[in-house]
C-alpha cells in the first residue's frame, strides 16, 4: 500500500559502469538482481508511475523490465560517466516529467546498492521530511571517529587529528555518522537553488550497519551473501 504522497518521485540510479564491480547493479544475489531488492522497497512505499530507475544501460533497462518495472528513458552518454553526479542525474529526471506536465516537490534517491534497506526504512525517513528543509539523509554511526581515529597530515608532515579535542577514551568522544548511501529525501525547491553539497538544513535518519550495507565491490558482495545466508 503506496505510503509517500504523490508529488513525491522516488530516482533509482543505475548507471551502467562499475569499476569496483563490473555489472554489480544487476548482479544476482540470493536468487534475483541487486536492482530489484530496491525496486521492492520503492514499491513497498509508492506506485510504478512515481519510481523511476534512470540508466544508460540497456541491459541493465531488459532486466528491470522483465521485473515489471517500466524504465522511462536511457540516460544520456553524458550522465554515464565516472563524473556525472546525483546532482545532473536528478534534474534530468526532473526535466523529463516535466516534459510531460509533470512536477515532483520532493525527489527520494534509492542507490540500487542497499539490498537490505526496505520500505519500513524509506517511509520512517520520509516521516522526518518537512517543506522547510533541504534533505534527510541516512546514516550510520561511523566507528572511524576523527575525535579519536583519524588523522591529518600537516604543513610539517606530521600526523594530527582530524577532529580537535582532548579524548582518551574513543566512548568518550561525540557521536560523529557517515552517510551510508542508502537514502536521500531532497527537496526540490532547495535542489534547483544548489547542488546537494551546498545543503546546510539536513536531518539525519540512523540505520544500523546491517541496514547499512553498501555493495561497492566483490568483498561488499560477499558480505551480502554471508549476511543473506
Amino acid at each position: 500500500m503506496p505510503q509517500i504522497t504523490k508529488d513525491t518521485l522516488i530516482i533509482i540510479p543505475a548507471r551502467g559502469g562499475s569499476k569496483g564491480l563490473p555489472g554489480k547493479n544487476i548482479k544476482t544475489l540470493r536468487g534475483k538482481p541487486l536492482i530489484c531488492y530496491t525496486i521492492d522497497a520503492a514499491r513497498e512505499v509508492a506506485e510504478d508511475i512515481d519510481i523511476c530507475v534512470s540508466t544508460d544501460d540497456c541491459e541493465i533497462k531488459n532486466v528491470v523490465e522483465n521485473y515489471g518495472l517500466k524504465v522511462p528513458f536511457l540516460r544520456p552518454t553524458e550522465l554515464a560517466t565516472d563524473t556525472a553526479d546525483a546532482y545532473s542525474v536528478i534534474l534530468h529526471a526532473l526535466r523529463y516529467y516535466e516534459g510531460y506536465g509533470v512536477n515532483y516537490e520532493q525527489i527520494i534517491l534509492l542507490q540500487p546498492t542497499s539490498p537490505f534497506r526496505n520500505g519500513k526504512h524509506i517511509k520512517e525517513a520520509n516521516d522526518l521530511y518537512s517543506n522547510d528543509i533541504d534533505m534527510v539523509v541516512s546514516v550510520k554511526e561511523t566507528k572511524s571517529n576523527p575525535y579519536y581515529l583519524l588523522f591529518e597530515e600537516n604543513e610539517k608532515g606530521y600526523l594530527e587529528k582530524s577532529k580537535k579535542g582532548d579524548f582518551t577514551r574513543r566512548q568518550d568522544c561525540p557521536r560523529v555518522w557517515e552517510y551510508n548511501g542508502a537514502i536521500y529525501i531532497i527537496n526540490v525547491e532547495s535542489l534547483l537553488k544548489m547542488k546537494m553539497n551546498q545543503f546546510s538544513k539536513i536531518i539525519k535518519y540512523e540505520m544500523d550497519d546491517l541496514s547499512s550495507v553498501d555493495i561497492d565491490d566483490e568483498m561488499d558482495f560477499q558480505l551480502a551473501v554471508t549476511l543473506f545466508k
